[in-house]
C-alpha cells in the first residue's frame, strides 16, 4: 500500500519545461527580428555609394549630387547612432555637456540579450555593414586624388568622416562592454559613471 501510494505521489509531479524550450528554439529560428531596420542599417549607406557611382549619368550638376550624397549619409549616420545599433546589437553612444560644460561621450552596451535584442545574423549584418562601407569610401578616396578631382574629394572626406565616427563609437561600445571588473571596482565606477578618462563614460545596460 505504502508503495503504491508512494508511485502515486511521482507520477503526480510533472515538470514542463516545453514553454521554455520553446522559446529557446524560437529565439534561435529566427534569423531576423528586426527586418526594417537591417535593411535600413544598409539601404543608406548602400544608396549614398551607388549614388556617387552613377550620378554622373543622370545629371552633370555637382550640387545636385552633392545634396543628394550628403542627405543620404546623414540619414545613414541618424539611423544607425540612434536606431540600428541599438535594436541590432543593442550598443549606443552619444555626446552630452555636462552643467559644468564639459563635454562627455557616453558608450553604453546591453549587458544581457533580452528577447528584443538582435540575432547572431543581424549582428553580422550590421558589423560587415559598419566596417565594409568606410573601406569603400576609403577607395573613393584615394581614386579622387589620384583623378585630381578636387570638387569630390570634399564630398568623399565627408563620407568617409560620418561613417567613421559611428564605427568608432561602436567599437568603443563594444569594447567597453567586453571590460570585465571586480565586484568593488565595478560598483564604485558605477557610482562615479566614469572609466579610464574623466570625459568618456561607459554603461552596462
Amino acid at each position: 500500500m505504502k508503495q503504491g501510494g508512494l508511485v502515486d505521489d511521482t507520477e503526480e509531479v510533472e515538470l514542463d519545461f516545453s514553454t521554455e524550450e520553446e522559446e529557446q528554439r524560437a529565439r534561435r529560428g529566427a534569423k531576423i527580428r528586426h527586418p526594417l531596420a537591417s535593411f535600413l542599417h544598409l539601404f543608406f549607406r548602400v544608396a549614398a555609394i551607388v549614388t556617387y557611382l552613377l550620378c554622373d549619368w543622370f545629371t552633370k550638376s555637382f550640387t545636385s549630387c552633392f545634396i543628394m550624397i550628403i542627405t543620404l549619409l546623414s540619414c545613414d549616420f541618424w539611423s544607425v547612432k540612434n536606431v540600428t545599433g541599438r535594436l541590432l546589437v543593442g550598443l549606443r553612444w552619444w555626446n552630452q555637456v555636462d552643467e559644468d560644460g564639459r563635454s562627455l561621450w557616453v558608450f553604453e552596451a546591453r549587458k544581457t540579450s533580452p528577447r528584443g535584442s538582435g540575432t547572431e545574423v543581424e549582428a553580422r549584418i550590421f558589423w560587415l555593414g559598419l566596417i565594409i562601407c568606410p573601406l569603400i569610401w576609403s577607395g573613393f578616396f584615394f581614386t579622387t586624388l589620384f583623378c585630381l578631382k578636387i570638387h569630390w574629394l570634399v564630398l568623399v572626406i565627408a563620407g568617409i568622416s560620418l561613417q567613421v565616427a559611428n564605427l568608432y563609437g561602436y567599437l568603443r561600445c563594444k569594447a567597453g562592454g567586453q571590460e570585465v571588473l571586480p565586484t568593488s571596482t565595478s560598483s564604485f565606477l558605477q557610482e562615479q559613471h566614469v572609466l579610464q578618462r574623466p570625459d568618456i563614460i561607459y554603461r552596462m545596460l
